[in-house]
C-alpha cells in the first residue's frame, strides 16, 4: 500500500483542480452503517418509497419512527481520518468540490464549507417543507413526535414536512446534479472514496471526468464496475489510505 500512497500523493501533487466523490464507505468507519449491503439498513427493512410518503399519512409516520429510532447513530458519528484528511485538501486549496452520495453531514462536520459540498442525496440533520422549503430542525420534530406522536405539517404553508434527503422515487435536485457535472467537467483528477459506483445517475461522474481526460482514482474496499477505468485502484480502508497521503492523523 505505501507504493500506491505514493503514487496518489504523486497525483495530488500534479493536479490543480482535483474533485472528491464520496460515498458510504467513508462514514462507514464512523460508525453510520451502509444501505445497499448484505447487512445494510434496506436488508432489515424496504426503503419507503416518495410518492408513497406523500400519499400516506401511515408511510409518514413509519418513516419517522425509522428516522428517530436511529437518530442516535448518526448523532454519535464523528469525522474520521478520512474526512479530516479531505477537509485539508479542500482547506489548501487543492480539493474545489466534494461530491457525495451520503446524507449525514459528516464532511461538514470535518471542516469543509457548505459551499464546497454537493449533496447528491439531500441530508439527513434536518427536515424541510416540500411545498414552501422551510427549514425544520430535527431536535424540534423529535419533540412534537414524543409529545403528540405525529409530525405536524408545515407551520407556514400546511405543506408535508420530510428529512431533506432523496427518496426513491423522487426527482434529484437539479442544482446539485448540475454543480456536480460543472465540477466534474473542470476537473483534472477525480478520487472515488467509498462508493460502490453501481446507482446511477450519480456514478455516471467518476465516468464523465475520465472521458474528459482527468486522472481517476478508486479508493473502495471492494471492487467497483469502474475499476478498470481507473488509473490508480486501491483496495484498503479509505482513512488509512487518504490519511497517509496526506498527513493526517
Amino acid at each position: 500500500m505505501k507504493h500506491d500512497i505514493a503514487t496518489l500523493q504523486a497525483m495530488l501533487a500534479a493536479s490543480q483542480r482535483a474533485v472528491v466523490f464520496t460515498g458510504a464507505g467513508i462514514s462507514t468507519e464512523s460508525g453510520i452503517p451502509d444501505f445497499r449491503s448484505p447487512t445494510g439498513m434496506w436488508a432489515k427493512v424496504k426503503p419507503i418509497m416518495f410518492q408513497d410518503y406523500v400519499a400516506s399519512a401511515a408511510w409518514r409516520a413509519e418513516a419517522w419512527k425509522r428516522k428517530f429510532e436511529h437518530e442516535h447513530t448518526m448523532r454519535a458519528a464523528q469525522p474520521n481520518r478520512g474526512h479530516r484528511a479531505v477537509a485539508r485538501l479542500v482547506r489548501e486549496g487543492k480539493v474545489a468540490a466534494v461530491i457525495t452520495q451520503n446524507i449525514d453531514g459528516l464532511h461538514q462536520a470535518s471542516g469543509v464549507p457548505d459551499a464546497k459540498v454537493i449533496e447528491l442525496h439531500g441530508n439527513a440533520t434536518y427536515a424541510h417543507c416540500l411545498d414552501c422549503g422551510e427549514r425544520y430542525e430535527i431536535d424540534a420534530l423529535r419533540a412534537a413526535w414524543e409529545r403528540d406522536g405525529v409530525v405536524h405539517d408545515c407551520l407556514k404553508c400546511e405543506g408535508i414536512i420530510k428529512t431533506a434527503t432523496i427518496s426513491f422515487g423522487q426527482a434529484m435536485p437539479e442544482a446539485q446534479m448540475l454543480r456536480a457535472q460543472q465540477e466534474t467537467m473542470a476537473a483534472d483528477l477525480f478520487i472515488v472514496l467509498g462508493s460502490s459506483l453501481v446507482v446511477y445517475p450519480a456514478a455516471s461522474f467518476p465516468e464523465v471526468a475520465r472521458r474528459k481526460g482527468a486522472r481517476l482514482v478508486i479508493v473502495n474496499n471492494e471492487p467497483t464496475g469502474l475499476d478498470d477505468m481507473a488509473d490508480l485502484v486501491i483496495h484498503h480502508g479509505i482513512g488509512d489510505v487518504m490519511g497517509g497521503a496526506v498527513g493526517v492523523n
